[in-house]
């Protein structure tokens, strides 16, 4: 008895019979091995991986550099960094996160981390003489002061290097020793003296004539103490060639906490401010950082010499950033209202020539306004005017006229462009039915087009107000904030604006207070904020049309 032959279907590789899995033709292919797989790695794995191991490369290297300097708070940042990136992009259910993470470590690093810094630097007295600790103020309020022992001996001295260090080799009764900042002076009985002069040491080169001539201003500032004991002086040299003793001027005492002088007896005591103080209210610089609570928020408030110009600056900025919207926004809408009327001919022409003014670098046209309006050799007042002597960024009334104008042509492109495209976005039945209800081009405009217009365009507004707040580069590069008041303790001039005055306060005042430029930071910000949000409040009110 013959049984019907079943037909059987391949079998698949999930079969569980434990044979190799067959092709269409019912031939039997052998299982993958590490082989197969290894030719199925595609390019981009290897190009993630080589990525991620770099990642990890410069993040190690972050992390023993701060494991160094004992910085346990970036430390402990690059390691949960690390972690993070990692487990994002080796794991197959973090989708999301490979996205979402060099996001989030670039927003902590460049805008958390900045934000949280520039406000705890507001809340101290940060900048020039006041940028360290307390126990290196000591140590440089030490060095700094010192005076030639009188009647000590002057030394044959030549100046080496041992490696990248400098340092200084004198004959000493005969003997030879050698000494850097950090190493005091030692016997070296291997150098070799030539007709009273070091030619050589071990392990080290002598400086020629040249070289000490390049390095004159390191050598001049060089320090080699002559032994473990700081009571028994250092060398230093004003020539390279020969050295005199000094001792400290103000000696340290560690129990009381003080500097005293040792030719007065003048005793220095730590301050609040972050100095050492005398009794007649005389400071040791260079002093260290100390918080100060909100007195650099009050300070140009307090301070006689800046109230008012601060006061003139605070109003000066709120005005040239509303008039450089209104002003870019007036012309730019006539210009767009013109041309996006079908009776002008050529309108992509003259569009065209209209944008040019936005496609050039804004720095750089306003380096060509500052030399076009320069009073005695600027085309404006030489060609124009017919040589005319017009003081166009010298009078401060004129200045701000000009740095208007100038934004004006700096501005007006974009306002026409952003206008041109919304206008173009409303329906233009409901312009024919307001013409058909007879409404006239002012009526319509005032109504209909105007307030369509703003329902898109009053947020780009806002922005141009909050850029125009800070629009350091125009003032900087214009009139560089000038011309400037008289009697104030920094460089600060009529038409700068707050942000220019950060960078005065905190670079070019001779005496930098970077406590200070951050606190004006600070309320630049809280300004441009409050002023945006309620701006952005007002104009969903517009949304109702």
């Amino acid at each position: 008895m013959t049984h019907p032959t079943a037909v059987e279907g391949p079998t698949t590789a999930g079969s569980g019979n434990g044979s190799p899995p067959e092709d269409s033709s019912g031939t039997r292919r052998p299982r993958r091995g590490w082989a197969s797989h290894a030719r199925d790695v595609r390019p981009g794995f290897l190009v993630k991986l080589a990525l991620v191991a770099l990642a990890n490369a410069v993040g190690l290297y972050g992390i023993l550099a701060a494991w160094a300097v004992q910085s346990w708070g970036i430390l402990a940042f690059l390691v949960l960094a690390l972690v993070a990136v990692d487990w994002a992009y080796f794991s197959r259910r973090a989708l999301a996160a490979k996205y979402l993470v060099p996001g989030l470590i670039f927003l902590f690093v460049y805008q958390i981390f900045a934000m949280g810094y520039t406000a705890y630097v507001a809340f101290t007295n940060y900048g020039d003489g006041h940028n360290s600790t307390k126990d290196d103020a000591i140590a440089q309020i030490s060095e700094q002061n010192e005076r030639r022992v009188e009647g000590s001996a002057s030394y044959p001295l030549t100046v080496v290097t041992q490696g990248d260090e400098l340092g200084f080799a004198i004959v000493d009764d005969g003997q030879v020793r050698v000494g850097s900042a950090e190493q005091p002076f030692e016997a070296e009985p291997d150098a070799v003296v030539e007709n009273g002069s070091i030619t050589s040491i071990p392990d080290g080169d002598v400086l020629s004539f040249v070289d000490v001539a390049g390095r004159q201003s390191e050598i001049t500032q060089l320090r080699v103490p002559l032994s473990d004991d700081p009571e028994s002086g250092s060398i230093r040299t004003q020539d390279g060639s020969t050295g005199f003793v000094y001792q400290p001027a103000l000696a340290y005492d560690e129990d009381s906490d003080t500097f005293v002088d040792t030719e007065t007896g003048t005793v220095y005591s730590p301050s609040g401010g972050g100095n050492f103080v005398s009794a007649d209210g005389q400071e040791l610089t260079p002093g260290w950082r100390v918080g100060v609570g909100f007195s650099n928020f009050s300070a140009m408030f307090t301070d006689s010499r800046m109230a008012g110009p601060f006061a003139s600056i605070f109003g000066w900025t709120f005005v040239f950033a509303a008039l450089s919207v209104l002003t870019t926004f007036a012309l730019g809408l006539f210009l767009a209202i013109t041309f996006n009327d079908e009776r002008v001919r050529g309108r992509k022409i003259y569009r065209s020539l209209l944008i040019l003014p936005y496609a050039f670098p804004g720095f750089l046209s306003a380096l060509v306004w500052s030399g076009m309006l320069n009073e005695r050799f600027g085309f404006v007042n030489e060609v124009l005017l017919g040589g005319a002597s017009v003081p166009w960024l010298t009078d401060p009334t004129l200045a701000k006229v000009s740095v208007i104008l100038v934004n004006l042509w700096l501005g007006f492109p974009y306002m026409f462009l952003i206008t041109t495209g919304a206008l173009q976005a409303i329906p233009s039945d409901m312009m024919e039915a307001a013409k058909i209800d007879g409404a006239g081009r002012w009526r319509m405009f005032r109504s209909l087009t105007l307030p369509m217009l703003m329902v898109s365009v009053a947020p780009l507004l806002i922005a141009s107000f909050a850029f125009n707040f800070n629009n350091f580069s125009l003032i900087f590069m214009l009139t560089g904030g000038g011309p400037n008041f008289v009697g104030t303790p920094y460089v600060v001039g009529h038409t700068d604006i707050l942000i220019s005055m950060v960078y005065s306060v905190a670079f070019e005042s001779g005496s930098k207070q970077y406590g200070v430029a951050s606190a004006l930071s600070i309320l630049i910000f809280i300004m441009v904020g409050l002023i945006s949000w309620i701006g952005f409040r007002r104009t969903r009110k517009l949304e109702e049309l």
